[in-house]
């Protein structure tokens, strides 16, 4: 799909989820190329919209596809990390609905020379803005095992040690530089395709991961989001896969004042608050119909809560 037939996962469920009021104000913490903005702004002709991305090549699609709302939006580069600081400088005390989607974008996964996606050879780069460390630059400087411990952790790599080892080895001869070199040294050190999902796969979302800190954000942006919002407000998160998803339950979890604490703690240590009301006790997930429109949707699970109060 290209990036230019951008599909909202979710679309539909989001907009009754957060059930913007007639007029007030939205922020979507990661807007992307706009769909899910768009299509909130269309349904609600007096709501406002707050927009941020890291990503300032989505952020120029979005301007695009939201310019027919004129002064209802306001589009930030930002990440979501600082969502209550670019609220704070934008005027918005209180927001009726936030909205996080998380992960990588279609624009990103589409756009080869990126590195995002090893269906192109490209240069190994996957950072979401263009500065810092690119994901080249760990392969090429990690410790085998710093390397062994992010695809564990980001990627849950059963066969990390293997992976690890393989590319120590390979860039003592040479570096490392395209995203084709890296997926051929994960099919020779674990073997190649066998089922729907690629063998490189979960080494490519661990270094996506890693390139860009996306683990580190998600708690205390939930927690910016659910004190941003005025009482009654609704909050909605979007994630891609189990890692997300994860810290996204556990954050609404301690906001909704229960403990998150490892069993058998001596004592409480979360500190949680009873600032929200859970309305998905299970996420919420896309439709048989969604999948085969738009197959990078199945992953997709959406979690909802309110502001108490």
């Amino acid at each position: 799909m290209a990036a230019s037939e951008h599909q909202p996962v979710l679309l539909a469920q989001v907009v009754e989820a957060l059930a913007p009021p007639a007029s007030g104000t939205a922020v979507d913490a990661t807007v992307g190329l706009g769909g899910h903005a768009r299509a909130l702004l269309a349904a609600r002709p007096g709501l406002r919209l707050l927009g941020l991305d890291v990503d300032n090549a989505a952020l120029a699609r979005a301007r695009e596809r939201l310019a027919e709302f004129g002064e209802r939006v306001t589009l930030v580069q930002a990440s979501y990390w600082r969502l209550a600081e670019v609220a704070r400088t934008h005027g918005v005390a209180a927001a009726d609905c936030v909205l996080f989607d998380l992960g990588v974008s279609s624009l990103q996964l589409d756009t080869p020379e990126r590195g995002f996606s090893f269906r192109h050879d490209a240069p190994l780069d996957m950072r979401f803005a263009a500065d810092g460390p690119t994901a080249g630059d760990l392969v090429a400087t990690l410790s085998e095992g710093d390397l062994v411990h992010l695809l564990r952790e980001f990627g849950e790599e059963p066969r990390a040690r293997r992976v690890a080892r393989a590319i120590v080895r390979a860039r003592t001869e040479k570096p490392i530089s395209t995203t084709g070199e890296l997926r051929r040294l994960v099919h020779r050190a674990i073997g190649s395709a066998r089922g729907r999902i690629d063998p490189a796969t979960r080494t490519f979302q661990a270094l996506r991961i890693a390139t860009n800190r996306e683990l580190e954000g998600i708690s205390p942006a939930v927690e910016q989001a659910a004190r941003l919002l005025r009482p009654g407000g609704r909050l909605a998160v979007i994630a891609f896969h189990s890692l997300e998803d994860r810290l996204v339950k556990r954050a609404l979890r301690r906001l909704s004042g229960r403990c998150v604490c490892p069993p058998g703690s001596f004592a409480c240590s979360c500190a949680p608050e009873p600032l929200l009301e859970v309305l998905t006790p299970r996420p919420l997930t896309p439709d048989e119909a969604e999948v085969a429109a738009n197959p990078r949707a199945r992953s997709a699970r959406l979690r909802v809560a309110r502001r108490a109060g």
